[in-house]
């Protein structure tokens, strides 16, 4: 199988980037059941990186219908080593316009009924997650964007809410009290299992509307968030066409060991069921 070193997570549209080839296209089966697409490889000059389309080609699924579990088990087995997020965004604060660029650091959970840790079933493990995203991709992601002019922010908090409707009025209020700086529905629990996964992680958060606390704004619609996603696309084909040729051949940080001392369950009592599925990322400490 061949080996991906950087994966891009994100909509359908970005296929469409100029001077990207789609090479290939690949299923990969995975013990967590079928990933949320097909995964593409595409070619920038001569580097060559994984896409997922994370609700599916034609977005066909609901943020909290994504198979993550599948979707990060298979980027791992092709051997991925480092997630770029593509997400569209709310914004929580003024100072966020529509259309801006947002590189966040921290999350704030409220989702429900997401299936979030690939431990459990007879395997306990608790993995730190006080800093969700990698810093060493997080800066790099922040130095592209601002090199290639664009308005971003930095050191700013997702707020990831269960969906799929959009907040009230009140809720969007109470978030921007906490600090939020976007508001989306998709980093969790994408981020928490890439963790568990020991792979880095950054997002580029795109913002497409002040949510609805901002009352001398139209209220969110459908309509709104899929133009201004789209005017944001081509800033996100370039961001990671410049991002993809400053990635060092190997990370600097110690994502790739953050389960090193995870593990509780005494080795010799893990069912073998569970221990084969997880394999993949821990067989290098059960070993």
């Amino acid at each position: 199988m061949d080996k991906m070193r950087t994966a891009i997570i994100g909509g359908t549209g970005l296929y469409q980037i100029d001077d990207i080839t789609i090479t290939k296209s690949m299923d990969v089966k995975t013990p967590f059941g079928n990933p949320s697409d097909s995964i593409k490889f595409a070619r920038f000059d001569n580097t060559e990186v994984a896409f997922l389309p994370r609700h599916g080609v034609g977005h066909r699924l609901l943020p909290s219908e994504i198979p993550v579990k599948a979707n990060i088990w298979a980027l791992k087995k092709l051997g991925v080593q480092r997630i770029l997020s593509i997400s569209a965004v709310g914004s929580l604060k003024e100072e966020i316009k529509p259309r801006d660029i947002v590189i966040p650091d921290q999350i704030i959970d409220r989702t429900k009924i997401r299936d979030n840790s690939f431990f459990g079933n007879g395997v306990a493990g608790h993995v730190s997650f006080a800093d969700p995203f990698c810093a060493d991709l997080s800066k790099l992601l922040y130095e592209t964007v601002k090199s290639l002019g664009y308005r971003v922010h930095k050191n700013e908090t997702y707020v990831c809410m269960e969906g799929p409707l959009f907040s009230t009025r009140a809720e969007s209020k109470l978030y921007r009290s906490w600090g939020g700086g976007v508001i989306g529905m998709t980093a969790l629990p994408e981020a928490k299992l890439v963790r568990e996964a020991e792979i880095c992680y950054g997002m580029l958060a795109l913002s497409t509307d002040y949510d609805c606390w901002k009352k001398d704004e139209e209220d969110v619609t459908i309509e709104m968030v899929v133009e201004n996603l789209k005017a944001n696309t081509k800033a996100a084909g370039r961001i990671i066409k410049r991002f993809i040729e400053k990635l060092p051949e190997v990370a600097p940080c110690r994502c790739n060991e953050a389960a090193k001392y995870a593990l509780i369950t005494d080795k010799s009592l893990i069912p073998a069921s569970v221990k084969e599925d997880l394999s993949l990322f821990y067989s290098k400490y059960w070993d």
